[in-house]
């Protein structure tokens, strides 16, 4: 783990229950708080916090707001493995799976409440205070939409359907908001493009996620090979596949992506996942996801040559590199 990983890590912890309740159900309370932030992520969206704010020329107050955005992570993570009934997250079984789904949840919504009294022992500026506010909604807005089409089992989905949910689900809080909260927590106002190039960035992680996921192998990834099958989600993948299918592949493939988790048969989720490996829809994303990040990138280089501490700057931008690839 890197050492600014390891200091963001410190101050989350420090920020949960003590595991060594008097009490044993409360020191397994404390255990299921630590699950998922002591599996060994990156915390490649906190590190870009300090980085960020290292590079405007102030980081005193970023560490806890790093900390915070990653308990935010972890607290999403728990309600999204829970929502979409997955089977694994960072390598292990879901926590869900792991205890009773309610006491997951409870561990989720305490993760949630960590996330704000850090933020306000702290004395998280304001605009910091209204950004995780923002991303929040952002987030809670996109997942409502995923979760939407899988629940109505929509098909009559565009590309463009994809990037609007992506765009709020996933791309704000991985690529606006470690760039605007950097700044902020700096004292210094986020730069316009921070927005929109960090939109295409996350955007960009999201459809590099969502080749990882059918192509599988990759020890970054740290989840379920076709778990996006197994879970009936709509991801440009699938969606470039659909368009392209024959009449009766796209009935197959929409008769078995509506039916529930439990009521897949594995045969089926295979062929499917082997059509889609074959088609050239998942080199298509590969390529959308590169172009993306690489015109990000060049419209976030030259805000970043005028910060004050270059050294800072350029890791800050091999880290957004890394952030996308899993290359860190």
């Amino acid at each position: 783990m890197a050492p600014i990983a390891r200091e963001i890590q410190r101050v989350l912890l420090a920020a949960l229950p003590d595991p060594a309740a008097e009490r044993p159900e409360l020191a397994e309370y404390a255990r299921l708080l630590r699950d998922y932030p002591e599996r060994g992520g990156k915390m490649l969206r906190g590190q870009l916090v300090v980085l960020v704010a290292r590079a405007h020329g102030d980081d005193s107050a970023a560490l806890e707001v790093a900390a915070a955005l990653e308990l935010f992570q972890n607290w999403v993570l728990i309600h999204d493995d829970i929502e979409d009934d997955s089977d694994e997250r960072r390598g292990r079984p879901a926590l869900h799976r792991i205890v009773p789904m309610p006491l997951a949840l409870n561990a989720g919504d305490a993760l949630h409440a960590a996330m704000w009294r850090l933020l306000v022992e702290a004395g998280a500026r304001r605009k910091v205070m209204a950004e995780f506010v923002t991303l929040v909604e952002r987030t809670a807005s996109g997942q409502h939409l995923d979760l939407t089409w899988a629940l109505e089992g929509r098909f009559d989905l565009t590309p463009d359907d994809y990037l609007a949910m992506v765009e709020r689900k996933a791309a704000y809080y991985t690529g606006v908001a470690p760039l605007r909260l950097g700044a902020l927590a700096a004292g210094t106002l986020p730069h316009p493009v921070f927005a929109s190039a960090g939109l295409e960035l996350g955007v960009a992680f999201q459809i590099v996620d969502d080749v990882l996921n059918l192509e599988g192998g990759s020890e970054a990834y740290g989840k379920e090979t076709a778990g996006d099958l197994w879970e009936g989600k709509r991801t440009l993948i699938l969606l470039d596949w659909l368009a392209q299918a024959s009449p009766a592949e796209r009935a197959r493939a929409e008769a078995l992506l509506r039916r529930p988790r439990a009521e897949k048969d594995q045969e089926e989720v295979a062929w499917l996942h082997g059509r889609l490996l074959a088609s050239g829809a998942v080199a298509r994303a590969r390529e959308r996801a590169e172009a993306m990040a690489r015109q990000a990138l060049e419209r976030l280089e030259p805000v970043f040559a005028e910060l004050p501490d270059q050294d800072a700057a350029a890791e800050a931008l091999a880290l957004l590199r890394a952030l996308v690839w899993r290359r860190a």
